[in-house]
């Protein structure tokens, strides 16, 4: 029986549930049995944290934990938070306002071409404010879940960087 290792492919259930403002957990994500999490250990861009939370467990291993802001993605920054032209948003000379609807994530580009996520936070007539922070920067993440499979990549996957196949992608 393979353990989680380096380079290995990971099959997930877990429930994600965040600290609220009044200290109580709230589930915010499943990955059920249905639709398990499948990544490439060392190379799926999640937290270093909860990759090494993982490391060495079995197929079948339940596993508890949480992660900090610190061990995750970071506090929430004020900063991330920018008006942009509403002009930028044209598509064709027009606005589409479904697009714009608050709460609505977007993909954005900066000046040196990185792709990012950004959230609608409220569109006015000449700008619209975008927060640029990851949905759970700041928040305390709890992880209770099960190994369900574990098996080494193949030499392509290694090569491409992701999981081929049944839960991963597909080219």
């Amino acid at each position: 029986m393979a353990a989680v290792a380096q380079n290995s492919v990971v099959t997930l259930t877990y429930d994600l549930s965040v600290t609220d403002d009044n200290q109580e957990k709230v589930l915010v994500e499943q990955a059920e049995s249905e639709e398990p999490m499948v990544f490439l250990f060392g190379h799926s861009g999640l937290p270093e944290e909860f990759e090494r939370q993982l490391d060495g467990k079995n197929t079948g291993d339940a596993f508890s934990f949480s992660l900090t802001p610190d061990q995750a993605y970071g506090d929430y920054d004020p900063q991330a938070v920018v008006q942009i032209p509403k002009q930028v948003f044209e598509i064709d000379g027009k606005i589409d306002d479904q697009m714009l609807e608050i709460g609505n994530y977007l993909p954005m580009a900066d000046n040196e071409g990185n792709h990012m996520q950004a959230k609608v936070v409220e569109v006015g007539d000449e700008m619209v404010t975008m927060d640029f922070n990851h949905p759970l920067a700041g928040m305390v993440m709890h992880f209770d879940g099960k190994v369900m499979e574990v098996r080494p990549a193949t030499a392509e996957e290694l090569s491409h960087g992701h999981v081929h196949g049944e839960g991963g992608h597909h080219h």
